[in-house]
Formats: structure tokens, sequence, C-alpha cells
């Protein structure tokens, strides 16, 4: 199997000049290790604590283990041995030369708390998330950041759209891990089952003590059902028959196990942005669509909630170019008493970006009729705004409003 570039490559390869670590933490199967193996084969070692032989000897020995596999190294699934990262940090702070230690670690949840207690100020910590559409279509090494692609944008006004055959229908089904969007001879329900089983069995029961695995399953299937709608937590734990408190406890488990985002509300109050309720969105359609029981691409298009499905493709890939990038997401929703409602908002450089999703195939500027009136209201903070839907070209609707199809984010 080809192994695709990587946006993230370059936003490595610039820490390991100035960082003596750099941590990489995403889900699993999300390619970390292979990104790794890709750049440093040839100057790091490399160690697995998933081994089980190789984990018994960090835990038992950890100063021996460090001194078997000494820097330059790529240590990989650390969250198997957390403890290693304190003494690692003795290392670091006896050589801080950049670039000796890479690590990697799928459970966020567990490694964080070690990562900014023992690693602060020494470490670049990185978020890889399975593949942007860029990536999937082979162009994720000339894939722009946000700021670059906004600032393409308002210079231009015109986007150039891929000339890829990749299909919507495809990708919708497939989604976007490495190994199930790259190799069609892969099972789609099968690798799906699988992920979500071996999560659950293997995460899930790791990160909290949670006795029935069959009802945090009905919990996930719950938030897939939410996908790209205001999430109602308390209707969501009386749906599920838990208490509020457990479902808050259970959605910090999937945040930051990487497998579901909040987009919170825009304010020009800061403070109202987090405790205002947020937008739920799976990072992975074809986990979602799988949970939601579709089985193939047509009834993924033709089912009730193939726009939801969409507007959660798009927002899951501005957010994959902000970490790419090495970015702190500046993503919202916008929603005003007055009804006017737009589905993404960016803020950079003082600007506003405003964002309508439509998988409609059929767009008119009645379909930018938020926009329009945003554009009003936010005066001089308005960069640009644009529908960004399932059409196959894009053309300019108005001044500064613009169709974007959604193949040109494949680019």
């Amino acid at each position: 199997m080809k192994i695709k570039p990587r946006s993230i490559e370059k936003t490595i390869l610039k820490a390991i000049k100035t960082f003596p670590a750099v941590v990489l933490t995403g889900p699993r199967q999300s390619g970390k290790t292979t990104v790794f193996k890709k750049l440093f084969s040839n100057t790091h070692a490399f160690v697995s604590l998933e081994d089980p032989d190789i984990r018994v000897r960090a835990k038992s020995d950890p100063r021996a283990f460090l001194k078997q596999y000494p820097p330059p190294v790529v240590i990989d699934e650390i969250q198997y041995v957390p403890e290693l990262l304190s003494y690692i940090k003795s290392k670091i702070d006896q050589n801080r030369k950049p670039g000796q230690w890479l690590i990697t670690g799928s459970q966020n949840f567990v490694l964080m708390p070690n990562v900014t207690e023992s690693l602060a100020g020494r470490a670049a910590v990185l978020s890889l998330l399975p593949f942007s559409l860029a990536e999937r279509a082979d162009s994720g090494d000339s894939a722009k950041s946000i700021s670059e692609w906004l600032a393409k944008g308002g210079e231009n006004k015109r986007f150039k759209d891929s000339k890829s055959n990749h299909s919507l229908e495809e990708i919708m089904l497939r989604g976007f891990y490495p190994e199930v969007a790259s190799n069609k001879r892969v099972d789609r329900q099968l690798w799906c089952g699988s992920y979500i089983t071996t999560y659950l069995e293997r995460d899930v029961r790791n990160l909290s003590n949670i006795g029935d695995l069959s009802q945090f399953e009905r919990f996930l299937i719950a938030c897939a059902i939410r996908t790209g709608q205001i999430l109602n937590i308390s209707e969501l734990a009386r749906d599920i028959g838990i208490s509020v408190p457990t479902a808050k406890r259970w959605l910090s488990i999937l945040t930051t196990g990487y497998q579901i985002y909040l987009l919170y509300p825009y304010y020009k109050n800061i403070g109202k942005r987090v405790i205002k309720s947020p937008k739920i969105y799976f990072n992975d359609i074809a986990l979602c669509s799988y949970l939601l029981g579709y089985s193939d691409s047509k009834t993924i298009m033709n089912g009730p909630g193939y726009g939801h499905l969409f507007e959660t493709m798009i927002v899951s890939d501005f957010l994959k170019r902000y970490l790419n990038f090495g970015k702190k997401p500046s993503m919202y929703y916008f929603r005003s008493k007055d009804g006017l409602e737009v589905d993404l908002v960016l803020e950079e450089n003082g600007k506003i970006y405003l964002f309508e999703i439509k998988s409609a195939k059929t767009i008119t500027l009645k379909h930018a009729s938020c926009l329009l009136k945003l554009k009003k209201q936010f005066k001089n903070e308005f960069g640009f705004g644009a529908l960004i839907t399932g059409t196959d070209d894009s053309f300019s609707l108005n001044e500064n409003i613009l169709n974007l199809s959604w193949k040109s984010l494949l680019t």
C-alpha cells in the first residue's frame, strides 16, 4: 500500500529543529507510527511499548530500558508506560539537543497530564487525526494552512477545483482512517466493527472505570445520531438512562480520545463561548455512518442524516488543517437570538470568516441569506463568506460570497 504524504510532516520537521522531544498524539490507526517511521527510520531507533515483553522491562526498570534504547529514538505507544516520561525529562535536562526523543501516544486522557507535567517546555505536542481531504487525494504535502487558505480566498476569490476522480460517495462510505480509506480490499463493515470493539475494550476500559461497555456503546451511537447538531446533554443522558454527570464524563472520554469534537458558539465575549451548548461532530464519517447502520454509499447519500454527515466531514477537515500545522483551532458556530445561523466561523488575524455547509448540488443566492445578513452585522471585521457545498464547481454568488465545491478542499 502506497504511503500518502501527510501535511503534518513539515510541522514535525520544523519542531525537531528546536525541541528536544516531539510528542505525537491521536486516535488509534491515524498514522502516527507510519509518519515517524517514514521520516526517521534512518536516523532514529524504534521501540514499541505495545509489545508486552518490552512494556514489562520498561515498567520494572525504566533507567535500564532507556539505557538500552538511547536517543535518538522513537518510543511508540507511550500511554502504556506513562511514568517513563519523568525519566525522559531527566535525560533531556542533561542534554537538550533537539530532535532526540520522538514519542507517540493514543490515549490522550491518560497521556497528556504526564506530558504537561514532565515535558513542559521540552516537547512540541502535536495531534494527528485520520486523513484530511487533501491527504486522501495525495495532496497532503501541498496543502495550505488555514491562514494561507483564507488569505488566498481574500485576495483572489477564485478557487480552482480539484480535477481528481475522487468520489464523494466513496469518501462518505469509507471515511479517512488510512487503512480503510486507502485499501479498497479492506472490508469497511468488518474494519469499523473491529475498530469500535478494540476502542471499547482497550481504550475505554483503560481510561475509565466503566463496567457496562454495552451501555457506553449505546452512548456512542447516540452521539453519532446527533453529529452536526447542537448537543443537549440532559436529553442525551435521559435517552441512554444515565446521569448527566456520567454523560459529561463519557463525553470527555470521547473528546480526549479524539473520537468526537465539540464546536462551541461564537461570541465577542470570550467567556460566553465555553458556557453555551456546543455542536457535536464525529472525527470520522465512516465510523459515524457505521454506528448509524449505513452499510453502503447509496443508503448514506439518500439517508435522512446525509446533510449532517456532510457537515461533519467538512468541519472535521478544517479541524485537521489546524492540527496538521500545529495550530490551536479557532473554530466556532454562530446562532443569534433572531434566528441567524452559520455552521462555521473562523477567527483569524482580527477578521471573521463565515461558512455555511450545504450538501445540496443545486445552489442559489437564497442559500446565502444568513451570510449576507451577517456580513452587514460584522461590518469591518468581515473577511469573506462562503457556502461549502456538494456541487462539482466553485463560483461567485455575490460580492465577498462564494460557493465552494467540496472538491476545492482536496488540494
